[in-house]
């Protein structure tokens, strides 16, 4: 099986790790080989010399496009969640990785602003924290995503259902056959 990459881009709080590790978990379940590549762990583990400026933000996503090449290249599927608030940033990415799915994780300010998991939003309203995404710093939509997803009206499962219906049409998995074989094991 060959290895490629699951890019989720989109706001803090839009539901992209939710969602990564929700794919995660059906395309064990079906058999293929998957790590997630969450920005905030991979921040934690090895960019926590980096703060959130542009260039900060670039050698990050650099870093987590290297981890996600070697992945790859063993075929292992990345599932990277990743704000990734440039468009030449994604490019990059899309560029050095050949084998690259860009998911936009779509929702409103006001969602993320209301959902605000780490306390960001309020933080960065508050003058406390700079270069927020979507409040002092931009966040660029991608102009042509393989697959958009909108979670101010989807459920994670129907995200999820999307980005793998996408995917088997993409020919990067086969859910007919995966289907079929994960019956098979059951019924042993």
């Amino acid at each position: 099986m060959k290895g490629f990459t699951v890019w989720l881009t989109g706001l803090s709080g839009s539901g992209k790790t939710t969602i990564a590790k929700e794919l995660q978990k059906k395309l064990l379940m079906l058999g293929y080989k998957a790590e997630l590549l969450d920005g905030d762990d991979i921040r934690r583990n090895l960019s926590p010399d980096l703060g959130f400026s542009k260039q900060d933000r670039e050698i990050h996503a650099r870093r987590v496009v290297y981890i996600s090449k070697l992945l790859a290249r063993n075929g292992i599927i990345s599932i990277v969640s990743l704000i990734s608030p440039y468009r030449a940033f994604r490019a990059y990415a899309r560029e050095e990785l050949k084998e690259f799915v860009e998911v936009y994780v779509k929702c409103s300010i006001d969602t993320c602003i209301k959902r605000d998991p780490k306390g960001l939003y309020r933080k960065a309203l508050n003058g406390e924290i700079q270069d927020m995404t979507g409040i002092q710093d931009p966040y660029e939509e991608p102009l042509s995503p393989e697959v958009v997803v909108d979670t101010d009206r989807q459920s994670v499962e129907e995200c999820v259902d999307i980005i793998l219906t996408k995917l088997n049409r993409l020919g990067y998995i086969n859910l007919l056959e995966d289907a079929e074989e994960e019956r098979n094991v059951k019924a042993k």
